[in-house]
């Protein structure tokens, strides 16, 4: 029997002490075990099973994209989500710091559309626009989604007020607000009722679109890298000046190639769909902070995680999604845009 409590003791350096006494006590009784070393190895067995176990070091909590997020825009206040999972905005837990860049979120277990847009502070529908998904739709762990900032008005529904009005004077398109909010076509508004006008301005309808080659007055600010961008596409021209988010059109022929405007990775790259509008496109994180955004591109020459050297050819000018022709849609998010 004392060879078995050294073997344990042996085999065990936390339990070490306890076993050590009460091999002394039943070293000292000879061979046989007393009453009092009995008790006292009653006493030891009570307490060990009382004892405080040694917890594993927490692991650091898994990186869920925190950076490089974006929030859906409406005249210079976030679409947020209104209520926490408590009822108050400010019961939001994991929540992301607002910045103006495009994040790309991987569907962890558990996640569902709902708490994905609370942890970003956009709405529901921000993320089904932008990833093609309906009501209907059911996300799956290790899918990605795209966090895309969607410019435009929350407005308040009227008596009186049709989509045609509404746009008559914030500027969008029908179609398009009907398929941000889920409306059903040929139904009409309700008073009270709460619609987002995607690329929708205050007091810019859409009758007072710029000429091409002007521009809308310049809506982003932000800081300016003069000579880091170089213009997307050779030829062509600026058929729409600043608008939707920091945006100008370039307009070319059909499969004109798309350069890179400043080295970087691409990460995130959608050759098919709609897109929230954006149709086949691609996005650039630059070093120096700053995204830059192709879209309604006729067919993309990289994938997601590629990195590229300026002027490398990152796809070709077409006119998928939201397109009425041939043209390049390119954003600059963290910067002004210099085109």
């Amino acid at each position: 029997m004392l060879a078995l409590f050294y073997v344990v003791a042996a085999a065990g350096q936390a339990e070490a002490t306890i076993f050590s006494a009460v091999a002394d006590i039943i070293f000292r009784s000879g061979n046989s075990v007393s009453a009092q070393a009995n008790q006292t190895l009653a006493a030891v067995s009570m307490n060990s099973q009382n004892m405080a176990l040694l917890e594993p070091k927490p692991e650091a909590e898994e990186n869920s994209t925190k950076s490089d997020v974006d929030l859906a825009m409406v005249g210079g206040a976030a679409v947020l989500a209104e209520a926490g999972p408590l009822g108050t905005a400010a019961d939001l837990t994991d929540a992301v710091p607002p910045t103006d860049q495009i994040s790309v979120y991987t569907v962890r277990p558990g996640d569902n559309l709902s708490t994905i847009a609370q942890m970003y502070g956009v709405s529901v529908n921000t993320i089904r626009w932008a990833n093609d998904l309906t009501k209907n739709s059911v996300i799956k762990e290790g899918q990605t989604l795209v966090i895309l900032p969607v410019t435009g008005v929350r407005y308040t529904v009227k008596k009186g007020d049709t989509l045609a009005s509404i746009v008559k004077k914030y500027g969008g398109d029908v179609d398009e607000i009907i398929l941000y909010n889920g409306l059903e076509e040929g139904k009409g508004l309700i008073a009270g009722q709460v619609v987002i006008i995607p690329d929708g301005d205050y007091g810019v309808p859409a009758a007072k679109s710029p000429a091409a080659g002007t521009s809308t007055g310049g809506k982003y600010k932000g800081p300016s890298y003069p000579g880091y961008f170089m213009r997307p596409i050779v030829g062509g021209v600026r058929s729409q000046g600043i608008h939707g988010y920091n945006a100008v059109d370039l307009a070319a022929p059909y499969g004109t190639p798309v350069y890179a405007a400043a080295s970087g990775k691409v990460i995130l790259a959608r050759p098919t769909g709609y897109n929230g509008g954006y149709g086949g496109y691609l996005v650039i994180s630059h070093p120096n902070g700053t995204q830059t955004l192709y879209s309604h591109c006729s067919s993309l020459a990289v994938y997601s995680g590629q990195n590229v050297e300026k002027g490398d050819i990152v796809g070709y000018v077409g006119s998928t999604g939201r397109s009425t022709g041939n043209h390049l849609h390119f954003e600059v998010r963290g910067a002004a845009n210099p085109f």
